[in-house]
């Protein structure tokens, strides 16, 4: 039985924890929050249940052997789009049906185009399901990917997800469509790899799911489970950095000064913070380390219905680009990162009696924003005025774009990336630590006996690529 030392009780942190201990060993998990969960976080209000982190389950089957007893409902449409000129596409979990709404509202050509890019996107999820997402990401096993000539030609590290909507998808809403899933990782779609492709296929393949009560239940089923387990978790304890001795670590420093000696430290803080801040010698990630884009957050107690609301829908803006160049700053013309004037905006309503009271709508909105700091591509959010400022030009553009709810809200309150920053320990607000690139930070440590979990490491950002990277981490270490 080794003493494992576990660094976060964020989902990554949980499930790694859980696995262990499963496993057979002594595991202890040191979160800095008042509460486990991470990213995967809640708010009450008055009747009002938000997640303020992630909201759509995918790749439930990610989360089967970890004995959760989740039951989560499949929704249709997973997202209902809607684009500039008006027009509105649901998606669906059912490749035809989707591939008849997709013919229905922009044609049949339209609609053969996404059969060819489907057909590409389940060749990369294959591959990529094989070869990169349940291992580790070693010189040894990239070397090994490169002998599959079929693997390496669909994943294409060459070509950005940009580049294949414009080979496969001719409407540009479409590409737009595509582009937005490079976001889920935190990228810029005119940056991010032609691989990014896998996500929109394991979402829509094997579709996106709702936990009745808000996807903060999946936190508290690992939390029981951890529980259950004889995982000890202590909340308010943050970690002042890790031990080494010899090349290896041997345990972690509380910020109160206690020592927690271990035999292997498993860290579920984003990589930046491990690197630069917790180990002995600070060490660099280099072009690991880019940053993710952030999200600013609107939480609204809304009164009446919103019948042309789905549980998620996507508003789209006129200028995809300018929103990244806006989010991102824009080296070419030497603009700052900046909120974008004309942003997606993302709804989310759960039509769930136990999430607002009976007459109203629990409305989570979010939009891509700029990290906070005070750098050429980061915003600081803590501005006197700016975060209420934008809040109410949201609604403004909201209601332009489609439902006006400013007449109808019982409260508004916001959560800018330096709330995340401050709350998560997340740098900068980070949604996904470091953005969609093919290489991560792997989840060995640069000292024997170190692994790393969590969206910031291989093999992701979002809840099943946080949970993969658990197993890879606990079947690393193996049994007791």
């Amino acid at each position: 039985m080794s003493r494992i030392a576990v660094i976060g009780a964020g989902v990554g942190g949980l499930a790694v924890a859980a696995r262990l201990a499963a496993a057979g060993h002594r595991v202890a998990v040191h979160e800095r929050a008042a509460t486990a969960g991470g990213k995967l976080g809640g708010y009450e209000r008055d009747g009002f249940v938000f997640d303020t982190g992630p909201s759509l389950l995918t790749l439930p089957q990610v989360f089967a052997d970890l004995g959760l007893g989740l039951s989560p409902v499949a929704l249709d449409p997973v997202v209902r789009h809607v684009f500039p000129d008006g027009s509105v596409l649901d998606s669906s979990s059912d490749p035809e049906i989707f591939r008849s709404r997709i013919s229905a509202a922009f044609g049949a050509d339209a609609g053969a185009d996404w059969a060819r890019f489907w057909a590409r996107a389940e060749r990369i999820w294959h591959a990529s399901w094989r070869s990169v997402l349940r291992r580790e990401v070693t010189p040894a096993t990239i070397a090994a990917l490169s002998w599959r000539a079929g693997d390496l030609a669909a994943i294409a590290p060459w070509r950005s997800l940009r580049g294949l909507g414009h080979r496969y998808l001719r409407d540009p809403r479409l590409r737009m469509l595509l582009d937005r899933y490079a976001t889920y990782t935190g990228a810029d779609p005119r940056r991010a790899p032609a691989a990014l492709a896998a996500i929109p296929y394991a979402e829509l393949a094997f579709g996106g799911w709702y936990l009745p009560g808000g996807l903060g239940g999946l936190s508290a089923a690992l939390l029981a489970r951890c529980r259950d387990l004889g995982v000890e978790i202590t909340t308010s304890s943050p970690v002042a950095g890790i031990r080494t001795s010899a090349g290896r670590a041997t345990g972690i420093d509380l910020v109160s000064g206690e020592v927690v000696p271990a035999d292997v430290v498993v860290s579920n803080a984003d990589a930046l913070t491990l690197y630069r801040d917790l180990l002995p010698t600070p060490a660099r990630l280099g072009a690991l380390a880019d940053r993710s884009l952030a999200g600013f957050v609107l939480l609204l107690g809304v009164r009446g219905e919103t019948p042309e609301l789905a549980h998620h829908t996507v508003f789209f803006p006129r200028g995809y680009d300018a929103e990244f160049d806006a989010v991102f700053g824009s080296p070419a013309t030497g603009a700052r990162a900046r909120p974008a004037s004309d942003p997606t905006i993302f709804v989310t309503r759960a039509e769930d009696p136990a999430v607002r009271p009976p007459g109203t709508e629990a409305w989570f909105v979010l939009v891509n924003a700029p990290r906070h700091g005070t750098s050429y591509g980061a915003v600081d959010w803590r501005r006197p005025g700016l975060a209420e400022a934008y809040a109410a030009h949201l609604l403004d553009v909201l209601a332009e774009r489609g439902p006006d709810v400013r007449g109808r809200l019982l409260f508004a309150e916001t959560r800018t990336p330096a709330d995340l920053a401050q709350t998560a320990g997340a740098p900068g607000g980070t949604i996904y630590g470091t953005a969609g690139g093919l290489l991560r930070p792997g989840n060995r440590g640069p000292v024997d006996g170190l692994y790393l979990v969590g969206g910031s490491t291989h093999p992701g950002g979002g809840l099943p690529m946080v949970t993969l990277s658990a197993k890879i981490v606990a079947d690393s270490i193996g049994r007791a």
